[in-house]
């Protein structure tokens, strides 16, 4: 085994354990109430969070601090319907016509014509997904006890076809349209971080490829409106393609002795946020966001220990090395105040471009020039850093020990 591999269970789970000394923290109700104690407890806590500003992937996508702007609008929005519940329709009718219409409004940009689609999810037997797919696929398919199947990606990193198609029996959910509506199978489209974005940037003109309901087959789609949507945190919409499909998502409960009930499966509750945002707004996000992704993606190809990994169609990039350790590269740059993300096969990182980076691409560039010249001048782990955690889980033949770990890891931080 390499050096990297020898670490052991107990080191790695306590270099994952971020949160560190947990003295001081509460295990039960205190005597006595804290009273106003509590907000400047909770703001003394707030204060030893990581400074996010402009250095994180994705996480933050409103542009600005949160004391001002949308956030602040977000924050008074929140605040005047914290306390509601949309399953009592009669008693919170504001609510229920909020949601309604950020469904309508987020269905109408994806090229639907079914304006009373509902927030809701979908189960189904089976499922098929490149193995780049979100690990959302794995919780969801362990959650309902659905086969998933992951397939290899081609050189692009994009979904083999071929492979889907080895793969595909009655039970299938699909993520790819033609195929899926030759086989008459559900087609589902992850647009979580992308439904904000994509349709925008294909009116500015950037080269996107079809993926909402224009594309024949496709049947149902998630949205994160949390993300590019600028909306609150949690906020997020599934789509379908019709009523039929939707049907699946609602239980009719006729003879409980509390009454006639319907229920959705899953129901999240959108708030106001998105109502505040228009076209040109979004619009012009796109616009920024774009052009600072690809001055990023430039920025990459024009450092030459660095190579880019798959075609961006949006403003993710991701990039890898055959020069330096690219683990070690994302330490550097950790202690320089960026947090971004780092990936197995192939070893790499991503950066996920929003708002808060817009006035800070050369900024990043430079900081990402010089960690690349420092790993290569002086190779090793940084003092501190998780390149030798993310090496030895990556090569870890025993998967299931790699399993154990997180499983130890999220124990321990419950």
């Amino acid at each position: 085994m390499e050096e990297e591999e020898c670490i052991t269970e107990d080191e790695i789970v306590d270099k994952l354990q971020a949160s560190g000394n947990r003295d001081g923290w509460r295990t039960e109700l205190p005597r006595s109430g804290l009273g106003d104690k509590v907000v400047e407890q909770m703001k003394d806590e707030k204060q030893k969070d990581v400074t996010w500003q402009d250095k994180c992937s994705g996480t933050m996508y409103i542009g600005g601090n949160e004391n001002e702007g949308h956030f602040s609008l977000i924050n008074e929005a929140c605040s005047m319907f914290a306390h509601t519940n949309p399953l009592h329709l009669s008693v919170f009718p504001s609510v229920v016509r909020f949601e309604a219409e950020v469904v309508a409004m987020t269905a109408a940009i994806l090229g639907s014509k079914e304006k009373s689609l509902k927030s809701v999810s979908f189960i189904h037997d089976c499922r098929i997904i490149p193995v780049s797919a979100h690990s959302a696929y794995d919780k969801a398919a362990q959650y309902f006890k659905i086969k998933l199947w992951r397939v290899s990606v081609d050189k692009e990193f994009r979904a083999d076809v071929k492979a889907v198609k080895r793969h595909i029996n009655k039970n299938t959910i699909m993520d790819l349209g033609d195929l899926a509506s030759s086989y008459r199978i559900c087609f589902h489209v992850d647009l979580c971080r992308g439904g904000f974005v994509l349709p925008f940037a294909r009116k500015l003109g950037h080269p996107v490829p079809p993926f909402d309901f224009t594309v024949q087959g496709v049947t149902s789609i998630s949205v994160d409106v949390h993300k590019y949507g600028l909306a609150p945190k949690g906020t997020s919409v599934v789509l379908y393609r019709n009523r039929e499909i939707r049907k699946h998502q609602f239980v009719a409960v006729t003879e409980w002795t509390g009454g006639v009930v319907g229920f959705m499966f899953l129901q999240r509750l959108l708030e106001a946020g998105l109502e505040f945002i228009c076209l040109a707004c979004y619009l012009e996000n796109t616009k920024e966001i774009m052009e600072a992704s690809k001055r990023i993606q430039k920025g990459i190809q024009e450092i030459p220990e660095l190579f880019a990994i798959g075609r961006p169609d949006m403003s993710i990039i991701a990039f890898g090395s055959d020069v330096v350790d690219i683990f070690e590269v994302n330490d550097v740059l950790s202690s320089k105040g960026w947090h971004l993300n780092a990936f197995q096969r192939p070893s790499s990182v991503h950066i996920c471009v929003t708002l808060q980076h817009v006035p800070v691409v050369q900024i990043f560039l430079k900081d990402l020039r010089d960690s690349v010249q420092t790993v290569k001048e002086n190779p090793g782990p940084v003092n501190g850093g998780f390149a030798p955690i993310y090496g030895a889980a990556g090569k870890m033949p025993d998967r299931g020990m790699v399993q154990d770990l997180l499983v130890e890891f999220m124990d321990n931080s419950c």
